[in-house]
């Protein structure tokens, strides 16, 4: 399995578990709705009713974001192996390496650190298009781009 492949696995599986974890949110606030509604009248009842609503309505916003990160998960994945720096690349730079995906946070392959990022961060969008030897200013530093795969 090929670092990027590895990375990947890596992202799908972070996205997966967060649409997981935002699965059985959901399953048990319904629960708690169903039991309040049986059990419950006036105010209280109203205020409690409004606050587990606000609560599915954040849940179902996270599952949506969640489920655009898998879609363009799959988009990186599809992409054509290119010289420039796109969605699905991986980047190598004299400063950090990069997955330009989805924002999965900082990764670890073969004793070597990778940040997955999407590409709309402001580090991806610098490198968006660039090619290996090209320089680039990030945070005050100048970085080189080593390889893009």
């Amino acid at each position: 399995m090929t670092t990027k492949d590895h990375l990947y696995t890596m992202c799908e599986e972070y996205v997966e578990s967060r649409i997981q974890r935002i699965l059985r949110s959901l399953k048990d606030l319904e629960e708690d709705m169903e039991s309040e509604g049986k059990n419950s009248a006036g105010d209280k009842y109203e205020t409690g009713r409004e606050m587990m609503s606000e609560e599915w309505n954040k849940l179902s916003n996270q599952l949506r974001e969640f489920k655009q990160q898998k879609d363009t998960l799959k988009l990186a994945k599809n992409r054509e192996a290119s010289k420039r720096v796109q969605l699905g690349c991986l980047v190598k730079t004299s400063a950090s390496n990069y997955f330009i995906s989805i924002p999965a946070g900082k990764m670890e392959h073969d004793n070597e650190s990778f940040y997955a990022v999407g590409g709309n961060s402001p580090v991806a969008r610098l490198l968006m298009g660039k090619t290996e030897g090209e320089e680039f200013e990030f945070n005050g530093i100048r970085n080189t781009i080593i390889s893009v795969e």
